[in-house]
């Protein structure tokens, strides 16, 4: 197979793994909070980890250095992935994923701040494109912002947080580790959050399926697309990634009869083409 034909094929794990956490993630919020719902989950990921690291060998890997950056980045990935989970529950899921596409423009936006790497004139050319892509998008009305958009785009922002910590901590880190830290703190952060109202649900039968395959395809999805973009370029491997945005519009109207907008796909293509922007300015030899 060629380099091209191995990420299209890591890719399509990953857009169905995204895609069925995004209908399971519904399903769960019927009965489950998002902070509850983030402790079943980390819960079942970490005993994902557990397993899978213990058979192979490799729980030999796990750090306890850097305690306080990877406290960091679970603190901006658990706020990411609670307001995806909201805003699942207020907006469509294709708006959902447009909005959620920025966040490679967030991290162009934030890295001078965090990585020390410059902002350059293409990436801010690409930020600016992208902001027109998310007005396209959300529509918003300053009479009446919409908080699930408002939702999904702080967890665009979460996820560029993330994004950058984990790039710091894979220096020096393995990824058995991160894994392993994530479940563990996101547990924790998780606990104390559900906690606060002295009140956490236990899930129904039928809630324990879906929960399953929140953590399952949650570690999926970043296990296929590391792999995708393992054996090819990001500027190859992110384009695929943008059919997430077909595919779940076609789940929401088959499932939930939400409409196909065409504001929802003309502005996600004006977000894709500003990471696109981004992407080959980075990967252009200098």
């Amino acid at each position: 197979m060629t380099h091209v034909a191995q990420a299209a094929l890591w890719m399509t794990g990953a857009i169905a793994s995204f895609s069925s956490m995004a209908v399971a993630g519904r399903m769960v919020t019927l009965e489950l909070d998002t902070f509850e719902l983030m402790l079943y989950r980390s819960v079942i990921g970490f005993a994902i980890v557990l397993a899978v690291a213990g058979l192979a060998g490799r729980l030999g890997e796990v750090s306890g250095k850097r305690l306080g950056l990877h406290l960091v980045r679970n603190v901006s990935h658990f706020t990411g992935q609670n307001l995806w989970f909201w805003a699942l529950t207020m907006i469509p899921m294709a708006q959902v994923f447009a909005l959620e596409f920025t966040s490679p423009l967030w991290v162009a936006v934030l890295a001078p701040l965090i990585l020390g790497e410059r902002l350059t004139r293409m990436r801010a050319l690409a930020a600016g494109l992208g902001f027109i892509g998310i007005l396209i998008v959300a529509r918003p009305n300053p009479m009446a912002l919409e908080p699930g958009a408002l939702a999904a785009l702080g967890a665009a922002i979460g996820f560029a947080g993330s994004a950058m910590f984990t790039k710091r901590l894979i220096a020096t880190q393995s990824v058995v580790s991160v894994l392993f830290w994530l479940t563990v703190m996101q547990t924790g952060l998780a606990l104390l959050c559900a906690g606060l109202d002295g009140d956490i649900a236990w899930p129904s039968p039928t809630a324990w399926p879906p929960l399953a395959v929140i953590g399952f395809a949650g570690l999926m999805a970043h296990f296929c697309l590391t792999n995708a973009l393992r054996v090819a370029p990001a500027i190859l491997v992110m384009p695929m990634d943008f059919l997430r945005l077909p595919v779940i519009a076609v789940v929401g109207m088959a499932l939930y009869a939400e409409p196909l907008e065409w504001a929802v796909f003309a502005g996600a293509a004006l977000i894709l083409t500003a990471n696109f922007v981004n992407l080959r300015a980075e990967v252009r030899p200098r």
